[in-house]
């Protein structure tokens, strides 16, 4: 789904990314304490090209963790923790967004192994 980054308010946006030293703990973590609604950037640029190691012009730490982000950013929204959107900020960049889903009404437990599952 992609929307206009000026859709969300900008004091409801946490502006992290792996550049900034989000990495998948951060990210799962962030995601434990976010209430529903809250929305992360977890990378701003272009994440196909920012991820792949011979187009991207970032470092190799910050690709990996970059990879490592995204790949937790897609577990979490396969375990219906996140939303995971796109905004397009300018030709070829984009600010890749979590929008943190309704915490499961099971036992404490249950949020713990889908957080595990994530990482």
């Amino acid at each position: 789904m992609m929307v206009r980054l000026d859709d969300f308010a900008a004091d409801q946006v946490v502006p992290f990314g792996a550049a900034n030293g989000l990495n998948e703990v951060g990210f799962c973590a962030w995601i434990a304490q976010s209430e529903p609604g809250e929305t992360l950037v977890y990378h701003r640029g272009f994440l196909a090209v920012d991820a792949t190691a011979v187009l991207s012009k970032l470092p190799g730490d910050r690709q990996r963790a970059l990879r490592q982000v995204a790949a937790a950013a897609l577990r979490a929204a396969e375990q219906n923790l996140v939303h995971l959107v796109q905004a397009r900020i300018g030709p070829d960049q984009f600010a890749y967004i979590a929008i943190a889903r309704p915490k499961p009404r099971s036992s404490g437990a249950a949020l713990s192994v889908r957080l595990l599952e994530a990482a």
